[in-house]
């Protein structure tokens, strides 16, 4: 099934918000397109969720517009925008079976019964819920009430989801499924999508772009292998994955524990560094190794078990390799 007839991009055009003096959100500028999974990535205090309140409706707008499909909706209010949201508190009617929870927004939209319940159907379908139709939500395991939360949102066709850190709630393994299954669900109804979260994994894994934010504006917006592999500065490298940050000629390069090779002793010729092993953590399929490069400089370097890195220790010597291409140089100041 798909809803990709709905119409669902969004342009944000200087939109600040102020609470006092202190500017929650600054000047931002994004266009969301139709149909993709945007994803809000930063730390707590980066503005990702009061962004996503003011295009929500909930927050007004200090300074700026904000648009769906050109026409700006900044003065429409949240219950007229027609957007579906899933927070992190599902907010399900617990008194109330799986099939009209799901139901709850036509219902109270006064649509026809047989409508309601063809489109209900198409969702339990769609989440894969069939079986759970007429159980209560206290009935339900945590990945199936946020399944039943997403159904709920979209039962009634919404041209944006907004999505705010829905899987905070769930433990690592079920939060991996549910992200796979997030995914396949936007593949399918073709919605637009904009999530929020702190989860670097999260958003590498599910969004077709991500805007990082820090401090109320946005640091860099680009797709999952853009910002992990041409970061622009030192807290987008950072925040996105880990980095070694070399610093040479007056530049500072961003380089990934992964893209260095590390060989035992010393005199490669190739060598671009070397140091002494000051530890050894074992992750399963990899170790990352630190390297004291001297005068206080570590290198972090992850190395696939199957190379053999189980044969480094602590006080080893060894040489440092890298392509050139592997250190992005950063922008500073």
């Amino acid at each position: 099934m798909s809803d990709s007839n709905q119409v669902g991009s969004l342009q944000v055009r200087g939109v600040s918000k102020y609470f006092g003096e202190f500017r929650a959100v600054n000047d931002i500028n994004l266009d969301i397109r139709n149909g993709e999974f945007l994803t809000l990535l930063g730390p707590s205090g980066s503005g990702k969720t009061t962004l996503l309140m003011m295009i929500a409706g909930f927050l007004g707008i200090t300074k700026g517009d904000i648009a769906l499909d050109g026409s700006s909706i900044t003065d429409v209010p949240a219950e007229k925008r027609n957007f579906g949201m899933v927070f992190q508190g599902y907010a399900l009617f617990p008194h109330m079976s799986v099939r009209d929870n799901i139901g709850y927004a036509l219902s109270v939209r006064k649509r026809p019964v047989s409508e309601i319940k063809n489109r209900v159907d198409e969702m339990l379908d769609l989440v894969q819920l069939n079986d759970f139709a007429d159980r209560k939500p206290g009935q339900l395991s945590g990945g199936q009430q946020q399944r039943v939360a997403l159904a709920r949102a979209l039962c009634f066709a919404p041209p944006v989801l907004l999505l705010d850190e829905p899987l905070g709630a769930l433990d690592k393994k079920l939060r991996v499924e549910v992200q796979e299954q997030l995914k396949d669900i936007h593949r399918r109804v073709g919605t637009t999508f904009i999530y929020v979260t702190h989860d670097q994994e999260e958003a590498l894994s599910m969004s077709d772009r991500i805007v990082i934010m820090r401090d109320g504006a946005i640091e860099q917006v680009g797709t999952p292998k853009e910002l992990y592999e041409r970061p622009i500065n030192e807290f987008t490298a950072g925040f996105l994955g880990k980095s070694n940050f070399i610093r040479a000629n007056g530049k500072i390069f961003a380089l990934r524990p992964e893209k260095i090779d590390l060989q035992l002793g010393t005199g490669h010729p190739d060598a671009r560094s070397s140091g002494v092993v000051r530890s050894v953590t074992y992750f399963g399929s990899m170790h990352r190794v630190i390297v004291d490069t001297g005068g206080g400089d570590e290198i972090e370097v992850d190395i696939d078990v199957w190379r053999n890195s189980e044969s480094l220790s602590a006080g080893d010597s060894v040489d440092l390799l890298w392509n050139d291409a592997a250190a992005v140089e950063l922008q500073t100041g």
